[in-house]
């Protein structure tokens, strides 16, 4: 929330966070962030963050009450650029294969539903003519005579 409502850098926007690691000690804390842009606007962002560091630092000590208030390391979160690429890579190598896959499928389903009719009430060749009584079920618990 510091980041966003208190920070008045103008490098500072457009700034998620995505996962921080503590060490163990609560010394050192590393921030992995997703800045949108391109690399120099996330270069930019990046400095004004690490610039920022101090101020954030004050905004963590007044929240949490330990002996040492992590020092913050700011580092840039490849994750989403890279899930994005993917996409891209998959979306432009993809989309014919799985248009025919698609096609496949659909067609093996309406062609199996029409085989198979479910409501069909006939009995099948295994099931034995009902003569109308209903067949007594033994009873587990009772001994037989």
């Amino acid at each position: 929330m510091a980041i966003v409502a208190e920070l008045r850098d103008p490098r500072v926007r457009d700034v998620t966070v995505t996962h921080v690691e503590v060490s163990p000690d609560m010394r050192h804390a590393r921030v992995h962030v997703s800045i949108m842009g391109d690399e120099a606007r996330q270069k930019l962002g990046l400095r004004g963050l690490q610039s920022a560091a101090g101020f954030l630092q004050s905004k963590i000590a007044e929240q949490i009450d330990t002996r040492y208030t992590p020092r913050l390391l700011f580092v840039l979160d490849q994750g989403i650029k890279k899930s994005i690429e993917l996409a891209r890579i998959l979306k432009e190598v993809l989309p014919e294969s799985t248009a025919e896959a698609a096609d496949e499928e659909a067609d093996s389903f309406s062609t199996s539903a029409d085989e198979s009719d479910e409501y069909d009430s006939s009995p099948t060749d295994d099931t034995p003519p009902s003569d109308g009584q209903a067949e007594e079920i033994p009873d587990p618990k009772r001994r037989p005579r």
